[in-house]
């Protein structure tokens, strides 16, 4: 059975590797057709404009701006139905652009490293499925979660060990905050007053520091640091409740 044929633009703004680009198609992934290349974002919507195709093999950085094709990519997502975004870039470390552009509707992400463009992706976004991804990132992927799910681990071993309540937890968050009592007693999540706040305070450095710590004197600061490294409260996720 003759595979189906698609047709793919490629956006890319180094010549070298927008030749490149083209040879992995013609000689990895034979049943893509490149129905045009754009080096700019200039030339890239003419080439929209004349044939739909059925894939945008997108990088991110053009013309030194890595935002643009984010730009690109919501608008294709808007103004073309059924068009599959693959970025394909060289911004291996810049997390927050990839999430930026898979909001922005991309359907998945190749970095350039490590085994580059295979025909599997390609062939996993033209099939419907959405966050294709190859090896790097995906290592980066799972590297995250893995350190997120251990982290949430570590919280609720945290939580049962030293007894933490939820007034506990959304003390120690405000204090970590730059709250004080006072204002933390005017939190309409928060039904106690200073001197509860005080006495609590005063529970807590007992739950979490030894005796011969406590010698040493402990504050507001020491606890909320204590509590950060205990995992009582995630660093990451420090939000105030509403006022």
């Amino acid at each position: 059975m003759e595979e189906r044929k698609f047709k793919v633009i490629i956006v890319e703004d180094v010549k070298l590797e927008l030749k490149g680009t083209e040879e992995i198609f013609r000689h990895e992934i034979p049943n893509v057709e490149v129905i045009g290349t754009a080096m700019t974002e200039t030339e890239f919507w003419p080439l929209m404009e004349k044939q739909k195709p059925d894939m945008v093999l997108l990088d991110l950085g053009l013309g030194g701006s890595t935002t643009i094709g984010v730009d690109i990519c919501r608008h294709i997502f808007m103004k073309y139905e059924g068009v599959k975004v693959l970025i394909f870039t060289g911004e291996t470390s810049n997390e927050k652009l990839w999430i930026d552009v898979l909001k922005a509707g991309a359907d998945g992400i190749v970095l350039k490293t490590g085994e580059l463009l295979t025909k599997t992706e390609v062939q996993a976004v033209m099939d419907g499925k959405h966050f294709v991804f190859n090896e790097p990132i995906l290592e980066k992927i799972i590297e995250r979660y893995t350190r997120s799910v251990e982290n949430e681990y570590k919280r609720q071993e945290a939580v049962i060990d030293y007894d933490i309540d939820e007034y506990d937890e959304r003390f120690l968050r405000h204090l970590a905050l730059g709250y004080t009592k006072e204002m933390i007693s005017n939190l309409k999540t928060m039904p106690l007053g200073v001197k509860s706040l005080e006495k609590r305070q005063n529970e807590l450095i007992n739950r979490l520091f030894t005796s011969e710590e406590r010698l040493e004197g402990v504050n507001a600061t020491r606890l909320v640091v204590k509590a950060l490294q205990l995992g009582i409260i995630d660093i990451n996720n420090l939000h105030p409740d509403e006022e």
